[in-house]
């Protein structure tokens, strides 16, 4: 079946909180196609299945954070704290919500948090290597440093350069010049 939703518009909505990727709950149910109330609904109904390391809601706090990072409006939209779903939760909620859009969409979001794993996984392979070469890099600064100082021991010190006097005399001074 053709994608349903575009990865990259998955992947703009998983957030960091509290060191988690997560994704927020109105953004799930807007996926799924469903409202946000329905989508709460269904969890609570299975509140068994979603410890604290596969959902938990937001503090006022978050909220307010949140709204500042995305420039949401604080007028209107959610009355409540909405409650934030951990890798684990979304696989969970392909349990609960059955019908068929879910679990395509299930499967993209599915792929997203896996992609993003891999992106981080690169750039924490990079950020070693760039580490590494900054120790050579190091290393060999301090080698060609001290290759200088025994080249400097090595060559005997430059003399100063001789300036010549300057003698003033009748050929040498300028209003007794030929002017011929």
């Amino acid at each position: 079946m053709k994608e349903l939703i575009p990865q990259e518009r998955i992947e703009r909505r998983i957030l960091v909180i509290r060191g988690q990727k997560v994704m927020l709950d109105r953004d799930i149910a807007e996926l799924y196609g469903v409202t946000t109330a329905q989508l709460t609904r269904q969890v609570r109904r299975n509140i068994d299945r979603f410890p604290e390391d596969f959902m938990f809601q937001l503090t006022k706090e978050e909220l307010t954070d949140l709204m500042c990072q995305i420039g949401t409006s604080s007028w209107g939209g959610t009355r409540k704290l909405p409650y934030a779903f951990t890798e684990q939760g979304v696989a969970m909620l392909s349990g609960i919500l059955r019908s068929k859009r879910a679990v395509y969409v299930n499967i993209a979001i599915m792929r997203a948090f896996v992609r993003l794993k891999q992106i981080l996984a690169t750039h924490k392979e990079l950020a070693e290597k760039l580490k590494e070469l900054e120790g050579e890099v190091g290393k060999h600064n301090k080698l060609i440093m001290e290759i200088f100082e025994i080249i400097k021991q090595l060559t005997p010190a430059p003399m100063p350069p001789i300036k010549p006097k300057r003698q003033i005399g009748f050929r040498q001074d300028p209003k007794w010049a030929y002017k011929g």
